[in-house]
């Protein structure tokens, strides 16, 4: 039986016949993919959907009619759509949680297994799935695989890249449905759709107050422990807060980042500038 391609859309002309690459070939990592291309270069495919930088770029025939990015395979292409659509055809058939793709759902239902067979055999942390294992332990090798095609920026996991990437494209493929705002990150979205909804997932388990989001409860919480993580390595001071840390070394730096557009005055932090406004609106 003929086997086709798993792509479709191609542009430009239907491929003949000696140009065409049987699925299986492709789904075998590590097999040498003949192109179809005057070139007749080789390449080794990678089942990764965004390796594509190391593949001829005439090779990349599928091209989505949403925001114009082009794939080598058509299967490829087809998940990336889904990012559009927000198609989710993987669905839990324990809590009918749905989700883009089949890896997903993988990793979704070890949550109602608590199946870890896996083990880090360098700090000992238990994990459902070999993904999810290698993915940690680029956390003690530093290893990052991943490179920005635009500026070369190294990172430990695909997603991190891609969302990366955007800010080079200007990509902004994810849309609440309420507002319109678009997104380059699907979690930065569904974040910004609480301030519609009104949800605070986040709870103090301390004394019950609500958050919208999971950073604002854990400042929060440092209130009732006292707990004081950052420290400021001249002169030894420690702070709850981040934002207290970076505002209490410009006192030894002497930085004022904030400008008064009227008087050009200087200060070390926002607050100060905004108070400081209020002279001239007085005047």
């Amino acid at each position: 039986m003929e086997d086709k391609l798993c792509g479709s859309e191609v542009e430009g002309e239907k491929p003949s016949k000696n140009t065409r690459v049987s699925h299986k070939r492709l789904t075998n990592m590590g097999k040498k993919l003949k192109l179809p291309d005057k070139s007749s270069k080789t390449f080794t495919h990678n089942s990764n959907i965004n390796e594509q930088k190391f593949i001829n770029t005439s090779s990349l025939r599928y091209r989505c009619d949403i925001c114009g990015k082009k794939f080598m395979v058509k299967g490829f292409l087809s998940v990336h759509k889904r990012i559009h659509t927000g198609e989710k055809p993987y669905h839990c058939d324990i809590c009918g949680e749905a989700f883009s793709e089949r890896g997903q759902l993988i990793s979704h239902k070890s949550v109602h297994t608590g199946e870890k067979r896996l083990h880090c055999d360098i700090c000992g942390k238990a994990f459902s799935i070999s993904y999810q294992l290698n993915l940690h332990k680029r956390v003690h090798t530093d290893e990052k695989p991943y490179h920005c095609e635009f500026c070369g920026k190294s990172f430990s996991q695909k997603d991190g890249m891609l969302i990366h990437e955007r800010m080079h494209t200007g990509e902004r493929p994810y849309c609440c449905d309420i507002c319109g705002k678009t997104f380059s990150c699907k979690g930065t979205m569904h974040k910004h759709k609480r301030i519609h909804s009104g949800e605070k997932p986040y709870h103090c388990d301390i004394c019950g107050r609500a958050f919208l989001h999971k950073c604002s409860m854990l400042d929060h919480k440092r209130i009732h422990t006292g707990e004081k993580p950052y420290h400021c390595d001249i002169c030894g001071k420690d702070f709850a807060h981040s934002c207290s840390l970076t505002n209490h070394i410009r006192v030894h730096t002497g930085e004022k980042p904030f400008h008064c557009d009227i008087c050009d005055k200087t200060f070390t932090q926002s607050g100060s500038l905004t108070s400081h406004k209020r002279v001239h609106m007085n005047e």
